[in-house]
């Protein structure tokens, strides 16, 4: 175990000005941690963030923009149960990217996060990143998302990487079809286990966090999984599970713990928050 030094307990009270409380977290060569990117690291879905940077760059029409919210909405809330909207859900996938140069995605992408997205990070959330990175840990985000978005969030928050949807490219170009399936509910487990498999992690010694109930198969894959800003089903879920729960959604104390087992050594962060808000046009290589 390491004990968290003054100067970076310093460094998560600037991220997360509630801070409560810091106990330990694992040094451990074997064990990481993965985290849930849409309302788990960031206050809305990312790619709605991303299409609204788009639309105010004349790339995406307001209608669009308006079915492509509502599609990630119904996906979110409905992907698990319904197997029309998952299908409709990887072809909003398949049709975002299309036809855009590998290069001109990752531009915006980071122009885009730093322009709308930055301010949308959840400083509790970042700062339990934080803790594990202090203690030698790795961190990934795990994310439906595109995957290249998924590594400029990871990159300007400086953690170690991001696992997500792979887009098929032929030519520097995405051809709008998928490498594999969206990375969503089951695949999100798979797709841990495969990456513990390479970096030689013990997954029991490891630690998730997410909101969403779809990821219960990842959180369930791990030795500790914590519920951030849960959505009804996962609080009951992680209060059945004996799971921690952290809610970072209100500027009063909103660290409520299921039960105090999560986390090999626990962290306790509070949070202030951000705000949030709307236009697709055909993209121009």
């Amino acid at each position: 175990m390491q004990i968290i030094d003054g100067d970076v307990l310093a460094g998560v009270a600037a991220a997360a000005p509630e801070l409560e409380l810091a106990l330990t977290v694992p040094a451990d060569a074997e064990s990481a941690a993965f985290f849930d990117v849409d309302n788990t690291m960031l206050r809305g879905a990312s790619l709605y963030w991303f299409a609204r940077g788009l639309a105010s760059r004349d790339y995406l029409k307001t209608m669009d923009l308006i079915r492509f919210g509502w599609s990630q909405l119904k996906f979110r809330v409905l992907a698990n149960e319904v197997p029309d909207d998952m299908h409709n859900a990887r072809a909003a996938a398949l049709s975002f990217v299309k036809g855009w140069p590998v290069a001109k995605l990752q531009v915006l992408a980071e122009e885009i996060f730093d322009e709308l997205m930055a301010e949308r990070i959840w400083s509790g959330t970042h700062a339990l990143a934080q803790l594990h990175l202090a203690a030698g840990q790795r961190v990934w985000l795990v994310t439906a998302a595109p995957v290249e978005l998924g590594k400029v969030i990871a990159d300007r928050l400086g953690l170690t990487g991001a696992l997500g949807t792979v887009a098929e490219v032929e030519d520097g170009v995405y051809t709008g079809r998928l490498v594999g399936d969206l990375l969503h509910g089951p695949a999100k487990a798979a797709a841990i286990a495969e990456l513990a498999k390479l970096h030689g992690l013990d997954l029991a010694r490891c630690t998730a966090y997410s909101d969403s109930v779809n990821d219960v198969p990842m959180l369930s894959s791990v030795g500790y999984a914590v519920a951030v800003n849960p959505d009804g089903r996962l609080r009951r879920e992680a209060r059945a599970r004996g799971w921690e729960v952290r809610d970072f959604r209100t500027a009063r104390k909103a660290v409520k713990v299921a039960a105090p087992v999560a986390l090999a050594a626990g962290v306790v962060v509070g949070a202030t928050v951000a705000t949030a808000a709307v236009r697709r046009r055909r993209p121009r290589p």
